[in-house]
């Protein structure tokens, strides 16, 4: 199923009873995404502007608890500094679209994973001083989501912070053992290391999961300002600082490794500064940080397997998913590497 797909009639019908829509025939759908992932949709009635988000067509287990899920934390993040999406409404009835899903104000802004190029001033030819400002708002924006109260915001059993540490090697390890082909190198060194260094002090707090320029949006103007951090359904309560090793494994260490397939890092700061930036904005001091480095690389490298075999399987047809294989192995032996010490 992709957007075209949907029952564009019973859709209009839930949105009229929402009081999202005056009349059903007014109703457009514009398909944004839709495949493997999730089916993303643009809908309007030529004055208001909304985003649809519903699993793909068929819905794996799980996918329609992720969006209620979804739903439950924007609904949370009302009212507070991180900027997000406004939640409209959630629909768990199946028989209006096959499955559950959500409909959320659309935010004005740009987002670095959809654009070619960025905009002015924040393309490299324009200047470096906008470029290094904007990943100061980046890491900003991740700072701000640490710091809610996610208690004081009804978040209590939204994710299990009691033993999440304990928990990751072997939650990881069993998630990888369901399409396991094969043995990725450095991952048994680095699963071993992490269960003997477990942090013993660490706060809970909101984690999104996949945090980076790529699930982000900018607000359009010359200003650097984050217009919304997007794509919730990796998100959990656990530790935070997670989020920010998993931010700077792609980072650029070195001024020589600015130019990234995925973001042109000219102008940026490099990652220490990044992650010293952070620190005197949330005033944690990151004890144990290597331990964090290691565990986004071990999770990276089996989270990227798990799309890899299914490519190998047939399963999914995305040609970008060819080219997982290079960073699997670069994560594998990057926490290896991690862990003796480099």
């Amino acid at each position: 199923m992709t957007a075209d797909e949907l029952d564009r009639e019973r859709l209009a019908a839930w949105l009229v009873d929402q009081s999202l829509l005056d009349r059903p025939e007014a109703l457009v759908v514009a398909p944004i995404s839709g495949g493997n992932q999730n089916i993303v949709a643009r809908l309007g009635d030529g004055t208001r502007r909304m985003i649809l988000r519903r699993p793909p067509g068929v819905v794996p287990d799980g996918r329609n608890a992720a969006m209620e899920r979804e739903f439950r934390l924007l609904t949370a993040l009302e009212g507070t500094d991180v900027p997000h999406a406004t939640p409209l409404a959630l629909c768990t009835d199946h028989d209006v679209l096959g499955a559950t899903f959500y409909v959320m104000s659309e935010v004005d802004g740009w987002s670095p994973a959809a654009s070619m190029s960025w905009p002015e001033p924040f393309a490299p030819e324009h200047g470096l001083a906008p470029r290094r400002r904007l990943s100061l708002e980046l890491v900003r924006g991740l700072a701000t989501l640490s710091a809610v109260d996610w208690q004081a915001r009804g978040l209590t059993g939204f994710g299990r912070p009691d033993g999440f540490h304990e928990r990751q090697v072997g939650r990881w390890t069993a998630h990888w053992d369901r399409f396991r082909f094969r043995d990725i190198p450095g991952l048994a060194e680095a699963g071993g290391w992490l269960r003997e260094n477990v942090p013993s002090r660490w706060s809970p707090g909101i984690m999104h999961g996949d945090y980076s320029f790529l699930n982000v949006m900018f607000r359009h103007g010359p200003e650097p300002e984050l217009a919304a951090i997007v794509d919730w359904e990796m998100a959990t309560v656990g530790d935070p600082v997670l989020d920010l090793a998993w931010l700077m494994r792609q980072w650029p260490a070195r001024a020589e490794d600015v130019h990234s397939r995925y973001v042109d890092y000219t102008g940026m700061p490099l990652r220490d500064e990044m992650v010293d930036i952070y620190r005197e904005l949330t005033g944690n001091p990151l004890d144990h940080y290597r331990y964090y480095q290691v565990l986004a690389n071990f999770k990276l490298a089996i989270v990227l397997e798990g799309g890899y075999a299914r490519y190998l399987k047939g399963e999914v047809t995305n040609p970008k998913v060819a080219h997982y294989n290079d960073s699997i192995l670069d994560a594998g032996r990057i926490a290896a590497e991690l862990v003796a010490g480099a």
